[in-house]
């Protein structure tokens, strides 16, 4: 491990929060693991822990939501990552709205998009959800610099990983 943490420890990706509701729950977790997969199509995949809250409602969910966060939204980052919806409903503390097909979008986010799920792919401790992008959007004057696992990474974890 100390050997792959040479690399992996040197890098320094955005976060995002990523949303799903399912079967009357919603559900939101701070994801560092997530790409742009394809070009032609446009495919995203974001990895999502099975320990957490967000991987279960998200198993039936048919749509995700995906957002990106500027560096000034450390609350919402802390909020997404630093709880779990096991206890609590984290959407009580923050502003959303009802997106395409049902997907919860944060009305704060500096930019997102609402994918369709199209297949999930074991990875070890996550699953990979490949989404086909079908709804965006932005705020109209943000372009400031985005949230980073190096800005997030002393938020305690709301569902530790062992």
């Amino acid at each position: 491990m100390a050997d792959a943490d040479a690399f992996t420890g040197r890098l320094d990706p955005d976060v995002y929060v990523v949303t799903a509701a399912a079967g009357g729950e919603r559900a939101g977790c701070l994801v560092g693991f997530a790409s742009q997969c394809s070009l032609r199509p446009v495919r995203f995949v974001v990895w999502l822990s099975e320990a957490n809250h967000t991987y279960r409602v998200a198993r039936s969910a048919r749509f995700l939501a995906v957002h990106l966060l500027g560096r000034e939204q450390r609350a919402l980052a802390e909020l997404f990552g630093g709880r779990t919806g096991d206890r609590e409903d984290k959407f009580r503390h923050a502003r959303w709205r009802e997106g395409h097909g049902g997907a919860v979008i944060l009305q704060d986010a500096t930019a997102w998009f609402v994918g369709r799920v199209l297949t999930r792919t074991g990875g070890g401790d996550h699953v990979g959800f490949v989404l086909d992008p079908v709804e965006w959007g932005q705020r109209e004057t943000d372009d400031g610099p985005l949230l980073r696992l190096g800005d997030v990474i002393t938020i305690p974890p709301g569902h530790p990983v062992d």
